[in-house]
């Protein structure tokens, strides 16, 4: 239900007895009605060690990748009051993601993150206006006293972050769309604690402890890949950013889920406490600050409008806060009229009874209801 609707639902059991007052003088009834939007880690590449940079040392990124001083950089933060609704927004599709379990995947400690390599059989087939092949995902997390997302929703940042990696198929290899404007597209999800374990997540977190140190490896059997994102793929932000870490190359299509994922206290503690970065240090608060958006737009592919948010596993549209706000006090004025309309309605009820007995003492009183508010879901 859009803003418009919910308001005229609020107010319109008040206004009845205002419209009943036809009724009760000398004119006829009528009805109205009322009417009314990287690495990408990527350059953490199939079998690429671990680079110079580090998570310490984010002041002279700019200075040894020219890229990373730009004006698109990612990650950033979404604020949802100006995120844009738009409808060319398709639901992202998935092909190839359901791997089979004799299918070996290669997982890596890159000394930055944990990367599983990904088949070119999965790809992007909806959602985007070209095809995208899939390369690797990555995770990014914090600590034990702290969350570790890349991205931040109107500033709040979660557990840690997702991210399945493709490039444009236009391209012969991943090396050289990294380049180019349109060369790649990556889709992020938020992962906070839950309750219950994730079987999906399981798949990689029960590895962790056989690449504790930078540069190990080991095999992962296939499974669903898809089952480490949200079921729904229709709702998300979309923005034009770069690669999270160097080069930043400004080459990224940015897919940012509106639903988290959800993993048990355990499983999140064995992420950010197993591996270990190149310092022999414990891997942790592997994530970027955000960047200044400089006049980028924001897209939803959803209405900028409130709904119920349950389970804590999504958050809340654009506007959502405001429009509860502004509405209060158009509820408030819808009470303040009613009582006004119910207090006339009461004299002029009172006069005609009173005519009434006078002209025609022998007519059968007409008694008058006013509509209850009911409340609706």
């Amino acid at each position: 239900m859009n803003r418009a609707a919910l308001r005229v639902s609020l107010l319109l059991p008040l206004l009845l007895p205002l419209l009943l007052l036809p009724a009760l003088g000398r004119a006829g009834s009528n009805s109205e009605s009322d009417q009314e939007h990287g690495g990408e880690d990527p350059p953490h590449s199939p079998g690429k060690g671990h680079s110079h940079w580090s998570y310490e040392d984010l002041k002279h990124w700019s200075t040894d990748y020219s890229d990373c001083g730009g004006t698109k950089q990612s990650p950033i933060n979404v604020d949802t009051d100006q995120a844009i609704f738009s409808p060319d927004l398709r639901p992202i599709q998935l092909s190839g993601y359901s791997l089979p379990a004799n299918k070996q995947l290669k997982l890596k400690n890159n000394g930055h993150t944990v990367v599983l390599d990904l088949p070119e059989t999965l790809a992007l087939t909806g959602g985007y206006a070209q095809q995208y092949r899939a390369v690797q995902l990555h995770l990014h997390w914090g600590s034990p006293s702290g969350p570790g997302s890349e991205h931040t929703i109107n500033g709040r940042r979660f557990a840690a972050e997702i991210h399945v990696v493709h490039y444009n198929t236009k391209y012969d290899s991943f090396t050289e769309a990294m380049v180019h404007p349109d060369g790649l597209a990556v889709l992020g999800a938020f992962l906070e604690v839950g309750h219950g374990e994730n079987q999906y997540y399981n798949e990689i977190l029960k590895h962790l402890l056989e690449i504790q140190e930078v540069g190990q490896e080991t095999l992962v059997s296939g499974f669903n890949i898809a089952g480490l994102l949200p079921a729904n793929l229709k709702l998300y932000f979309h923005y034009n950013g770069s690669l999270t870490t160097p080069p930043c190359y400004q080459t990224v299509k940015w897919t940012i889920f509106n639903h988290t994922m959800l993993l048990s206290r355990d499983q999140m503690s064995v992420l950010v406490s197993t591996l270990r970065s190149p310092e022999d240090e414990l891997l942790q608060n592997n994530y970027r600050p955000v960047q200044n958006l400089h006049g980028r737009r924001v897209l939803a592919s959803f209405q900028t409008t409130p709904s119920l948010w349950g389970g804590g596993s999504s958050f809340p549209a654009a506007a959502t806060y405001a429009w509860l706000a502004g509405d209060v006090l158009a509820v408030l004025f819808g009470v303040l009229f009613a009582v006004t309309a119910l207090a006339f309605l009461l004299y002029i009820y009172k006069h005609r009874s009173q005519n009434t007995r006078l002209d025609s003492p022998t007519k059968s009183k007409v008694i008058y209801t006013a509509a209850s508010t009911e409340n609706t879901a």
